[in-house]
């Protein structure tokens, strides 16, 4: 069995609209969200192996916050090919990854997230901003992962949900 969390990107402000999508901040909502969420995280004892984000800034900037506050100790790997896309790129990623990584998060973008929840559940969910669906995938390496593969959604928690402060 593996774990997948999927979260999605904190609230991000519109603020600045010289600035592109890509590069749009996190706003004071989403700054406190985010290690809502870690610190959930680490209370339900599921802290990532391994942390995977798309590169837009208010992506980027939830992934860091929720890391430090589970206590993930590793790198947080960054990747382009997680903005603006589909959930075919995200099955391609995880199915590259080595067998040791027993719980894995990736952090990116709707409608993506909700389709990959989707995909990997059979459920439509909800999943507004910094929503993070825990997954439990019944493979035990990463490349046997596939559409086809059903997972349970074993729950999803939204910041509204939590009663962390």
């Amino acid at each position: 069995m593996k774990t997948l969390l999927i979260l999605r990107h904190a609230k991000s402000s519109w603020n600045y609209p010289e600035l592109s999508d890509y590069d749009r901040p996190l706003n004071r909502r989403g700054k406190r969200d985010a290690p809502r969420m870690g610190k959930h995280l680490r209370q339900e004892g599921l802290i990532p192996d391994r942390i995977l984000t798309s590169s837009a800034k208010r992506a980027r900037k939830t992934a860091n916050k929720v890391a430090k506050a589970c206590g993930y100790t590793g790198k947080v790997k960054k990747l382009d090919v997680f903005y603006d896309t589909v959930p075919g790129v995200y099955f391609e990623t995880l199915q590259s990854l080595p067998k040791k990584y027993q719980c894995v998060m990736v952090v990116g973008h709707n409608p993506t997230m909700e389709q990959l929840v989707s995909h990997l559940t059979g459920r439509i969910e909800r999943m507004p901003t910094a929503a993070l669906a825990h997954i439990e995938l019944p493979i035990e390496h990463w490349e046997a992962l596939n559409l086809y593969t059903k997972g349970v959604l074993v729950n999803l928690w939204t910041p509204k949900t939590l009663f962390i402060d």
